[in-house]
């Protein structure tokens, strides 16, 4: 039997997230949103492209979570997106309140589906969905760090000359200002990064790291990031399918891994066709380890900002 993926959110992420699942043909597509006719007009448009693709997924739209019942995966990509100025924690209260009817609509209609939260604040959001629906903290997880890795390797090939697939690196922490790149495992072509860039580059390439999604946030004007997040959430889908069995830097529930208890935060783990698998704990520094901590600290103010 044919997967089912449902994407909630039919903006630019969404909808990008829905052409990359049915182009590489992994799960049939359900792509919902409240604004009517606007989740039916681009699932079709993506269908008509599937011959091809030669992909056989099938694609529809619609306004209704009937429609998306008993979904393997689901994709939340629903919420307001960031414009010039804004933080990732300043759609806090708007989408928090999106989400929560989101996610009370899944748990009624894909009671045993996988969540993959991409919608900011990312982590906060993945630990509110998870509150919502009471579904085990194995099957809610947050995109962040994939993007985030996906972005500090872009910036170093770039940097370098180097193909992507040569550049290795790993990015903790939440999904925002506060986010850990571990340079000291960053490779260029299996050399130390220090050993190719200057540590002022370095620093630079760091910087623009945590501060990717506000760079093209200020280009765009009136919009945010779709390719790269979209991307990242099927690099996701692709490895709880088991089709890919590398770890990634995800969002997940901490249960004293790294000394941390209780919040949503991007470390490295694998997945599998039960989500969560296991949780990686590198060997870090007090000095990362202290990050990692302020990262999740500031995760846990989000959270009580909410419940105030």
């Amino acid at each position: 039997m044919r997967k089912k993926i449902t994407v909630v959110g039919s903006g630019n992420v969404g909808t990008t997230t829905a052409q990359l699942i049915a182009e590489n043909d992994l799960a049939d597509v359900v792509l919902i949103d409240i604004i009517e006719g606007i989740p039916q007009g681009k699932a079709l448009d993506i269908l008509e492209a599937c011959p091809v693709w030669n992909s056989g997924a099938n694609v529809i739209g619609t306004n209704s979570y009937d429609d998306t019942s008993n979904s393997d995966i689901v994709v939340i990509t629903a919420g307001l997106a960031r414009k010039p100025g804004m933080s990732r924690d300043d759609l806090l209260y708007a989408n928090a309140k999106i989400i929560k009817q989101v996610a009370e609509e899944i748990a009624a209609t894909s009671p045993d589906s996988i969540i993959i939260v991409v919608t900011n604040p990312m982590d906060t959001m993945a630990q509110i969905t998870q509150q919502i629906t009471g579904f085990p903290s194995e099957r809610v997880l947050g995109m962040g760090g994939v993007l985030d890795t996906s972005r500090m390797r872009s910036f170093i090939a770039m940097e370098t000359g180097t193909h992507p697939s040569d550049v290795k690196a790993m990015v903790l922490g939440g999904h925002g200002d506060l986010m850990l790149p571990i340079t000291r495992l960053t490779t260029v072509e299996e050399k130390a990064i220090t050993e190719v860039l200057s540590e002022s580059k370095i620093q630079q390439i760091i910087e623009r790291t945590k501060n990717g999604g506000a760079e093209i946030v200020s280009y765009l004007k009136t919009g945010s990031a779709y390719y790269a997040p979209a991307a990242s959430s099927v690099e996701m889908i692709k490895t709880i399918f088991e089709i890919k069995n590398d770890p990634l830097p995800c969002s997940v529930y901490m249960n004293g891994e790294y000394g941390i208890t209780g919040v949503y935060i991007g470390v490295p783990v694998r997945l599998d066709s039960e989500g969560l698998k296991e949780i990686i704990e590198l060997e870090l520094s007090a000095e990362e380890k202290k990050s990692l901590h302020n990262s999740a600290e500031a995760g846990r103010d989000l959270l009580k900002k909410l419940e105030t």
